[in-house]
């Protein structure tokens, strides 16, 4: 089958690691995989794996130069000849479909996101099947655009069971990281993820304030790179850690490539959005590590966590439920690996997306 995925760009973010690891995995079962989009760190990731990319503008919303992007993509699309057109973004999408109405080409769509409710966000309910990222999603979508049950699979993101796994871990890695940040025989809870507003890192501070009246031996990590645009927010967050006096507990590691150790050497790990996750990829990861979870109580989350068992649910933007369920947090014990391997694995999630893809293509057989 030759498969083409188009998404914005290539660079950090949970749309772009899913779209880097299915290429990989359709690569190792002998399909083509084609990833189309306006390039990013992880294009050599994607080429590096045997799949191929192609630079195009998928990602600009300018509307004066869509009509020539839509002919140039039909023109690329009608050479390629792919199986399967799977748009991962609503400008992919928008572009994918109008230069697939001549073409007939299966056409698949993930929806990734709880997008702004409006005719632009509807394109992502276009497709012959319709992927949703959890069932929060699926919810989402059908109330808001009434998206026949026929045509929408909830497939969660898969998890690389092998990356994160407690036995495979770089030991010398975690002895490096805690020496270097001070995290011998400290109570280490972690954030991981982008600096932004959504993820409501104010909350999280205040909740380490609270958790250090009564362990002092806390250390907070805050595990993420800030773009350009994000300045502001960070230096606001610095300045809440200087005015609540955390600043010995607090820590900015910035962005870090071994996310696995650092969910291992973590006690609890925070996931204290705002808006609703989609899925929750970080949620899985730490559990796959056997790291227990407070998360808050909305999204793609609530189809991860089990409530006592791998994590706590916490009250949005509520420092004082936080920090109480943090410290609950720290005395579960699970395996959470099999759990994982069990309901989020890699292979799992594949095998489900090629047997979507199948249905695309019955489908459109079917139509033509």
């Amino acid at each position: 089958m030759k498969i083409v995925q188009l998404l914005p760009e290539l660079n950090e973010g949970g749309v772009e690691v899913e779209t880097m690891e299915l290429n990989r995995e359709l690569v190792s079962l002998g399909h083509e995989s084609i990833v189309i989009s306006n390039g990013g760190r992880l294009v050599k990731q994607i080429e590096e794996d045997g799949g191929m990319h192609l630079t195009f503008d998928v990602a600009s919303k300018n509307i004066f130069t869509l009509f020539r992007r839509v002919y140039r993509l039909r023109k690329l699309l009608k050479a390629l000849r792919p199986d399967i057109i799977h748009a991962r973004s609503r400008v992919p999408a928008w572009l994918s479909f109008l230069a697939n109405k001549t073409l007939h080409i299966p056409f698949v769509t993930t929806v990734h996101g709880f997008n702004s409710v409006s005719a632009y966000s509807r394109i992502m309910t276009a497709g012959d099947e319709v992927i949703c990222v959890s069932s929060a999603i699926k919810a989402y979508i059908r109330k808001h655009y009434q998206t026949v049950e026929e045509k929408i699979t909830v497939i969660p993101g898969g998890i690389d069971v092998m990356k994160f796994d407690p036995g495979n871990i770089d030991r010398q890695f975690m002895e490096t990281f805690k020496k270097h940040y001070e995290l011998e025989n400290q109570f280490v809870i972690s954030v991981v993820g982008r600096i932004t507003q959504l993820k409501d890192i104010e909350t999280f501070i205040h909740a380490v304030a609270l958790v250090k009246e009564n362990r002092p031996d806390i250390k907070a990590l805050i595990v993420g790179g800030v773009h350009k645009d994000k300045e502001n927010y960070f230096e606001s967050l610095k300045k809440v850690v200087k005015e609540l006096g955390v600043e010995n507990e607090v820590v900015f590691t910035g962005s870090q490539s071994n996310i696995a150790e650092i969910y291992a050497l973590s006690s609890v790990v925070v996931s204290a959005s705002k808006k609703p996750e989609s899925f929750g990829r970080s949620v899985a990861e730490a559990i796959a590590m056997n790291t227990p979870v407070v998360a808050t109580n909305h999204g793609g989350v609530k189809d991860i966590i089990i409530e006592g068992e791998n994590g706590f649910f916490a009250e949005i933007g509520d420092a004082d439920s936080l920090a109480e369920k943090i410290v609950k947090a720290k005395e579960l014990t699970f395996d959470g690996n099999a759990y994982i391997k069990k309901n989020f694995s890699l292979p799992k999630i594949v095998k489900r997306t090629l047997e979507v893809y199948e249905k695309a293509i019955e489908k459109n057989k079917i139509k033509v």
